[in-house]
């Protein structure tokens, strides 16, 4: 698996958000972005991380950073996701999970001791030139936003 080192190039990505909107990483140079992954639209974590993020989207806005959740779900479902919980952030669509793969997301998991493929919950800090500033890795759902902040 392609591991990914803070100050190396983030990988390029196209993907649609919630609205059929596509962002690319390229759209975002000269800006800070974390490029979150997450596991499922409207799970009990999936939720609470969204959620702290949209409380403090304010205050991350005036940070200049920019939010962008990804999972493995559809647009649709994203809609639903974003309009239920009034996320203001771009939630993408990664169907094929090849932007989960660049970024080493996409991993066997374990749950009741059943094996299965799922994405891990790790974000990426991105810098205006488009390199990796920090990787999260098994990220706490209660207490990431307030620790992205933190290092902004």
């Amino acid at each position: 698996m392609y591991m990914l080192k803070i100050g190396s190039k983030a990988p390029a990505f196209s993907l649609s958000d919630q609205e059929g909107t596509i962002h690319k990483l390229s759209d975002y140079k000269g800006k800070k972005v974390l490029l979150y992954f997450y596991p499922k639209d409207d799970t009990p974590g999936c939720t609470t991380e969204a959620c702290n993020f949209r409380d403090g989207y304010k205050e991350f806005a005036k940070l200049g950073l920019v939010i962008l959740g990804v999972s493995a779900d559809s647009v649709k479902s994203h809609k639903k996701f974003a309009e239920k919980f009034k996320l203001p952030f771009p939630l993408l669509s990664d169907e094929d999970r090849k932007v989960c793969e660049a970024y080493g997301v996409w991993q066997k998991k374990k749950l009741y001791g059943r094996e299965y493929m799922g994405i891990v919950r790790n974000s990426f800090l991105i810098d205006e030139q488009g390199k990796l500033a920090k990787i999260y890795e098994s990220v706490k759902p209660a207490v990431h936003a307030e620790e992205v902040k933190g290092d902004i």
